[in-house]
């Protein structure tokens, strides 16, 4: 059975306005530090579990980066933070030894003035190339004097990529042993590559593009598909570039087909963050 299937909580619960009052049994499906996250991710843990866990041999963080942009009419603004964050907490997992570190949500998403790529449109938040680097930076000084020795970023958005390579060689040459960063490139590369190819090879050559269309959604659906409208999806007339969507088509995007590229994404990660491991003992 794909990884992705046991990784699936709802990460975004919709919730009414004024007093809430939840059941016991929705309360803990609510709660977000459970399973995997309870694990692995560093908000769910307290500073002691942490400073016990690097003194116990957990010597690798990752830091996922997302984005917050338009994903066309059909997908929630949020596509990338959780989509990095559940993928990274089951890299985790799977390598052991290591935390996950709170998605970057703030990245370059176009300029402002005048309003371009993504910040056409209402729901993106963009941040300078500068501040998105000195974050990274900043995070991963964080890190590091912590007692982290292996700092691993996962991007899951391609306008930034460049802005991590950058991040990683200057703090690899600054730090000179003390500690190392990954850019883990090969988690984002799978998608326009591979996972591209093997949906082609399937019959959808028409519906793969670039953004919004059937791998991202599909990529969507497997991760948490209560971010894609998929009832006014279904019935939509194809979208097209002036909605948001470029190249390609969603609309017969499936959770199956999602599972085709998170699982490459996962093993790929997992296989890269393995052999830095045994390069960095």
């Amino acid at each position: 059975m794909p990884v992705i299937a046991h990784l699936f909580r709802p990460v975004c619960t919709m919730l009414g306005f004024g007093m809430i009052a939840l059941s016991s049994a929705s309360a803990q499906e609510a709660a977000h530090c459970s399973g995997t996250a309870r694990q692995v991710e560093f908000a769910c843990q307290t500073w002691t579990e942490i400073d016990h866990a690097v003194r116990s041999g957990t010597d690798t963080v990752i830091i996922p980066i997302g984005g917050t942009e338009q994903s066309g009419p059909y997908m929630a603004v949020g596509k990338h933070n959780v989509r990095a964050q559940v993928l990274a907490d089951e890299i985790a997992r799977q390598v052991g030894h290591t935390l996950v570190a709170p998605v970057v949500a703030y990245v370059p998403e176009g300029s402002t003035d005048p309003r371009t790529s993504h910040m056409r449109f209402a729901g993106t938040i963009s941040v300078p190339p500068a501040v998105f680097e000195g974050l990274l930076r900043g995070a991963a000084e964080s890190f590091r004097v912590q007692g982290f020795q292996k700092i691993v970023l996962i991007g899951d958005h391609g306008g930034y990529q460049a802005s991590m390579a950058h991040v990683a060689q200057e703090l690899n040459k600054r730090w000179k042993g003390q500690a190392a960063v990954l850019d883990l490139r090969d988690y984002y590369e799978v998608i326009p590559h591979q996972y591209a190819e093997a949906l082609k090879a399937q019959g959808h050559a028409a519906e793969v593009g670039l953004h919004a269309e059937l791998s991202d959604t599909s990529l969507m659906l497997a991760v948490d598909p209560s971010l894609v409208r998929q009832d006014a999806l279904r019935t939509a007339p194809k979208p097209g570039a002036t909605d948001g969507v470029y190249g390609g088509d969603p609309r017969q995007a499936t959770p199956g087909l999602g599972r085709i590229g998170t699982d490459m994404q996962i093993r790929t990660a997992v296989t890269a963050l393995q052999s830095f491991n045994r390069s960095h003992p």
